[in-house]
C-alpha cells in the first residue's frame, strides 16, 4: 500500500531477497529460505535452545533515480518488526561492489515470539529534514519461529474451536472433522476441531523425533488443503474487464495465484495462465484435467514429499533400533 507523504519520494521500485541465514552461527540450509514465499523458515530446524539468528540480505534501490540530487544522506536500512511482541529492530545497511546494498541483521531469540516480518527502507534528508523515508519494499519476508504449517501465516488465520460444541454453530455439521479451511472472510482461516482428540495437541508437541515426524506430515496435509482451497476460492472470484479478460485480484488472492501457476499452467506466461485457468473454469472445458495438476501445486508448496520423507526415515530408524 502507498502511503501519501508531503515531500518527494522513489517512483522506482525497493526490491530485496534473504541470501543466507544462520541460527548462532551454524548456517540454515537452502531449503529453509524459500525465494518464491519469502520465508525464513527458522522452526524447520528443531532447535529448542538458541540465542539469535543472523540474516544476510541483498537490496537493490533504483540508483539512477536516487542519483538526481533530490535527497541528501541517503542510506538503506532493514526493518525486522514483530507485533506480539512490539520488538524492533533497525540495521544500516552497507553499498556493496555489485552495485547494491547488502548486510546482515540479528534477531535476537528473547525479544522475538513467533512471526517477524522484514523490510526494506531508504531514508534521507529532505528539505533540510534528516530521517525521511522516501522508499519502502512491498513485497516483505517473514522469519517464521513457530508455524505449525509450511505457509505463509500472515495470510491466514488459525481458530482453534471445538466444532461440536463451540460458539460457532455453523461448524457442527462438521464435527467428525478434525480442520476445515474457510476462505469466505477477507483472511483464510484454518479451524482446528479441538473436539477431534489428539490433533491440535499434537500440532503443538514438540516431543519424540516420531511426534516430530508425525506433526510434520499432518501440517504438510492441512497446508496441502489449505492452499487448494484457497487457490478455488481466488479463481472462483476473479472478475473480468470489458472485454471478458480477467484481473487480477487483491490481497492474499493474488499471492495464491502467482504462487501456484506456474506449478498448475508451467508453460506458459503469468498473464495467459490467469487467461487460461479462467476460460477452463467459466466454460467447463478441461477444467477437471488441471485438478491433478493443482494437487501437485498444493502438495509442492506444502512440502509433502519432504515431510513425508522425513517420517519414513524416522519409522525405519526406529525399526532399526527395536530390531
Amino acid at each position: 500500500m502507498k502511503i501519501l507523504v508531503p515531500y518527494a519520494t522513489l517512483v522506482g521500485e525497493v526490491t530485496f531477497k534473504v541470501t543466507a541465514a544462520k541460527l548462532d552461527g551454524r548456517e540454515l540450509p537452502l531449503e529453509m529460505i524459500s525465494q518464491q514465499e519469502r520465508v525464513v523458515a527458522v522452526h524447520q530446524a528443531e532447535r529448542r535452545a538458541w540465542d539469535e539468528a543472523r540474516l544476510e540480505l541483498r537490496a537493490d534501490l533504483p540508483e539512477a533515480e536516487l542519483g538526481s540530487n533530490r535527497w541528501e544522506d541517503v542510506t538503506c536500512v532493514a526493518v525486522l518488526t514483530e507485533g506480539a511482541t512490539n520488538a524492533r529492530t533497525v540495521t544500516h545497511l552497507h553499498r556493496t561492489s555489485g552495485g547494491g546494498w547488502g548486510g546482515g541483521v540479528t534477531l535476537a531469540r528473547d525479544s522475538y515470539r513467533n512471526r517477524a516480518e522484514l523490510s526494506v527502507n531508504v531514508v534521507a534528508t529532505v528539505d533540510g529534514v534528516a530521517g525521511r523515508v522516501i522508499g519502502s519494499s512491498e513485497d516483505n519476508w517473514i522469519v517464521d519461529l513457530v508455524a505449525r504449517a509450511p505457509v505463509r501465516q500472515r495470510e491466514i488465520r488459525f481458530n482453534e474451536t471445538d466444532f461440536r460444541d463451540g460458539e460457532e454453530d455453523w461448524l457442527r455439521p462438521f464435527k467428525d472433522a478434525p480442520w476445515l479451511v474457510e476462505t469466505s472472510g477477507e483472511m483464510p482461516t484454518v479451524h482446528l476441531n479441538t473436539g477431534f482428540e489428539g490433533v491440535v495437541e499434537l500440532l503443538n508437541s514438540n516431543g519424540s523425533p516420531t511426534e516430530k515426524a508425525v506433526r510434520g506430515v499432518l501440517a504438510a496435509q492441512i497446508a496441502t488443503d489449505t492452499w487448494t482451497a484457497m487457490f478455488h476460492a481466488a479463481v472462483s472470484d476473479l472478475e473480468t474487464d470489458e472485454d471478458g479478460a480477467p484481473q487480477w485480484p487483491s490481497d492474499w488472492r493474488d499471492s495464491v495465484l502467482r504462487t501456484m501457476l506456474p506449478d498448475v499452467l508451467p508453460d506458459v506466461s503469468a498473464a495467459d495462465a490467469l487467461w487460461e485457468i479462467h476460460s477452463r473454469r467459466a466454460e467447463s472445458v478441461g477444467w477437471s484435467e488441471l485438478q491433478s495438476r493443482i494437487q501437485y501445486a498444493a502438495s509442492r508448496r506444502a512440502r509433502v514429499a519432504k515431510s513425508l520423507g522425513t517420517a519414513i526415515r524416522v519409522l525405519d530408524r526406529s525399526d532399526e533400533g527395536t530390531s
